[in-house]
C-alpha cells in the first residue's frame, strides 16, 4: 500500500470519527437538557404542561435548549464534519468529471 493511500485512510477514519463524535455529543447534550428539564418539572420549578402533555413539553423544551448549546459547544466537531462532507463531494465531482471525460474520448 502506498504512503498516500495509508495517510488518506488514516485521515478518513479520523474524519469519520469526527462525525460519530459530533453525533454522540449532540445526543448527549440533548439528553442532559432533557434530564435537567424533566427534573425541574418534577420539582415544580417549571410548569408541567396541560393534562398529559408533560412529556411533549419536556421534549420540546430540551430541544430548544440543546440546539444553541450544541451550536456553541460543538463548533470544532461541526467544522471537522463539514470538512469530511466537502472532501466526499469533491471526490464525487472528480469521479464524475473523469467518467464524463472517458465517455467523450
Amino acid at each position: 500500500m502506498s504512503s498516500t493511500t495509508t495517510s488518506r485512510s488514516s485521515t478518513s477514519s479520523g474524519k469519520q470519527r469526527a462525525t460519530l463524535r459530533y453525533t454522540a455529543m449532540r445526543l448527549g447534550i440533548f439528553a442532559g437538557c432533557f434530564l435537567v428539564v424533566w427534573g425541574l418539572t418534577r420539582l415544580r420549578v417549571l410548569p408541567a404542561g396541560l393534562g398529559d402533555s408533560n412529556l411533549m413539553w419536556v421534549l420540546l423544551l430540551a430541544l430548544v435548549l440543546s440546539a444553541p448549546l450544541s451550536w456553541v459547544l460543538l463548533r470544532k466537531q461541526r467544522d471537522a464534519m463539514s470538512e469530511q462532507i466537502v472532501e466526499k463531494v469533491d471526490r464525487a465531482k472528480e469521479r464524475l468529471a473523469a467518467n464524463q471525460a472517458q465517455e467523450d474520448a
